[in-house]
C-alpha cells in the first residue's frame, strides 16, 4: 500500500480540548477504528475516549475538538481503559476493581463485574466465537469474562502474589503471556483457549510456556505467534537479552507441549533499562525507547537507526504499518514513518516536532495514540487538571 503523503497541524478549535477531565488522564484509546485505512475521498470522524481520576470516562471528537457524552461521576476514580471499536464498546476498570462495560456510542453502562482486587490489565481476543476479557489482577490472578454480559468464566493464579505488570494477547488470539517485572518469577505464555475451560494452577505449571527473567515484551504484529521478550542477561552491567520466539504447539511424549523455536536474539547494554518501552513492527523490527533514545534493531540484533530527539524522558509511543510517534516528558511530539533504505533495510525518516505548550502549567506528555488521520496526546499539567491535545492529518 502507498503511504499518503501528509501534512500535520494542530486542532486549533482551541488550545486543547474544552471541558477537559478535571483530574488526571489514566486511559487514552481510540473508539473509533484505528485501523481504518486512510482514504482521501472520506473524511474518518476520529473519537477518543478517555479515564480519568475524576471518576468519569468521557468521549471526544478530535476533529471537531470537543466532548461528545461524559457517564456519571462514578463511586472511584477510573484506573483502566479499553476500547472495542468493532464492537462499539468501552471497558473501563475503577480504583476498588469493578469492571464496567459501556456503550462506546452513548456512554450508557451495560455490565458490571467487581473482582474485588486491584486490576493491572486489561486484554480482549474472540476465540470460538466468543468474545472475552481478561484481566490481570495486583494479586497475580487472571479472570476471564464473556464481554456482553461480564459474566466469570474462569480464574487462575499466574503468579502469585505479584502483580500481572504486562498482560498481552497475540494477532491470531491462539497465545497469552503475562508477567510481573521480579526478576525472581517467570513470565508465562499459554492458550486462551485454556482459559474458557476449568484450567486449573496445577494444569498452569506444565501446559504453559515458562519465560525466566522476563519482565516485558510484544507481539510482532505481521507474525501469528512471534513474540519478543526482553529479559535480564546481566543485571550488574544492566545487559537485556531481546530474545525472539514463535510459539508453537509440539507432540512430545504422548502429549502437545507449548514449545518457544528461537528465531532471533542479540544483546544490549544500557543503564537502567526498568522503564524500557518495547514495541514490534511488521515480522522482523524491534522497537525499543528508553529514557530520551529510540533503537531500531532486526530481531537478529542488526542495528538499523537511533533517534535521540527529545530532550525528555520517552513516555509514550504508538507504532502502526506507516509511522511511528512518540511522546515525551519534554512537551513534544515526534513524527517519524516507515522507509526502506538502498540496502533494502526497513528504517524511519524523522518527519515532524509537535510541541505540546509550556513547562510552566503542564510536566509533559503522558501517553499518545494515533490513527491515519490524527494524533492524540495526554499532557499532564501542574494544577492537576490534565488536558489532551490533538493534531490533524491533512492531505
Amino acid at each position: 500500500m502507498t503511504q499518503p503523503r501528509l501534512h500535520v497541524t494542530e486542532n486549533h478549535n482551541k488550545d486543547h480540548f474544552p471541558e477537559p477531565p478535571p483530574g488526571r488522564i489514566t486511559g487514552l484509546q481510540y473508539w473509533s477504528n484505528p485501523d481504518n485505512q486512510f482514504d482521501a475521498s472520506k473524511i474518518w470522524r476520529s473519537v477518543v475516549c478517555t479515564t480519568s481520576t475524576d471518576c468519569t470516562l468521557r468521549a471526544w471528537s478530535i476533529r471537531e475538538g470537543k466532548q461528545l457524552w461524559s457517564t456519571s461521576v462514578q463511586e472511584e476514580p477510573l484506573v483502566k481503559l479499553l476500547t472495542l471499536p468493532q464492537q462499539g464498546l468501552v471497558i473501563t476498570a475503577d480504583s476498588k476493581g469493578n469492571i464496567k462495560l459501556w456503550n462506546g456510542q452513548t456512554g450508557e453502562e451495560l455490565a458490571v463485574f467487581a473482582t474485588s482486587c486491584t486490576v493491572c490489565n486489561l486484554v480482549t481476543y474472540n476465540i470460538a466465537n466468543q468474545h472475552c476479557l481478561t484481566v490481570g489482577t495486583g494479586g497475580g490472578a487472571l479472570i476471564t469474562l464473556t464481554v456482553l454480559n461480564l459474566s466469570q468464566i474462569s480464574r487462575l493464579s499466574l503468579v502469585d502474589g505479584k502483580p500481572v505488570d504486562f498482560l498481552l494477547v497475540s494477532p491470531d488470539h491462539q497465545w497469552i503471556i503475562g508477567g510481573t517485572k521480579s526478576n525472581d518469577v517467570s513470565a508465562k505464555v499459554l492458550r486462551t483457549e485454556c482459559l474458557m475451560d476449568h484450567f486449573d494452577d496445577d494444569r498452569l505449571a506444565t501446559d504453559s510456556l515458562q519465560i525466566h527473567n522476563c519482565y516485558t515484551a510484544c507481539w510482532l504484529p505481521k507474525a501469528p505467534s512471534r513474540l519478543v521478550t526482553m529479559t535480564n542477561a546481566n543485571a550488574m552491567v544492566f545487559q537485556k537479552s531481546i530474545i525472539t520466539l514463535d510459539i508453537i504447539r509440539q507432540k512430545r511424549k504422548h502429549q502437545l507441549e507449548i514449545q518457544g523455536e528461537q528465531v532471533g536474539n542479540f544483546t544490549y547494554e544500557e543503564a537502567g533499562w526498568n522503564d524500557a518501552l518495547l514495541e514490534g513492527h511488521g515480522m522482523n523490527t524491534v522497537i525499543i525507547a528508553h529514557q530520551t533514545e529510540m533503537k531500531l534493531f532486526s530481531i537478529d540484533g542488526v542495528h538499523l537507526a537511533s533517534f535521540h530527539d527529545h530532550k525528555g524522558t520517552i513516555s509514550g509511543i504508538s507504532v502502526d504499518p506507516f509511522r511511528v510517534v512518540t511522546a515525551s516528558m519534554d512537551l513534544s511530539l515526534r513524527v517519524y514513518t516507515w522507509k526502506r533504505q538502498p540496502n533494502k533495510c526497513l528504517s524511519l525518516e524523522s518527519n515532524y516536532h509537535l510541541l505540546g505548550g509550556s513547562h510552566m502549567r503542564s510536566r509533559g506528555f503522558t501517553s499518545v495514540v494515533c490513527d491515519y488521520v490524527s494524533i492524540v496526546g495526554a499532557v499532564e499539567t501542574n494544577d492537576g487538571k490534565d488536558v489532551l491535545k490533538a493534531y490533524n492529518f491533512n492531505v
